[in-house]
């Protein structure tokens, strides 16, 4: 029988959707995100999110990511 792991309840997979709209809160920025589940992801890269458009890409997943406000 698997043991829970309590410090993976409140994760969100990663880099499960190619898309994330994120907040001035979630600055810096990185890939993946604080809370999401860091067993089966690519080591964590600190992007840099353009000012102009407020768009990023991760060159290691491709997940693209927008600043919403």
């Amino acid at each position: 029988m698997p043991r829970p792991n309590p410090s993976a309840e409140n994760t969100i997979p990663a880099n499960a959707q190619s898309r994330y709209r994120v907040g001035r809160a979630d600055l810096p920025l990185s890939c993946p995100m604080p809370g999401m589940s860091l067993w089966n992801s690519h080591p964590k890269v600190y992007l840099p999110i353009a000012e102009q458009d407020g768009h990023a890409k991760c060159p290691y997943c491709g997940a693209q990511y927008e600043l919403s406000d």
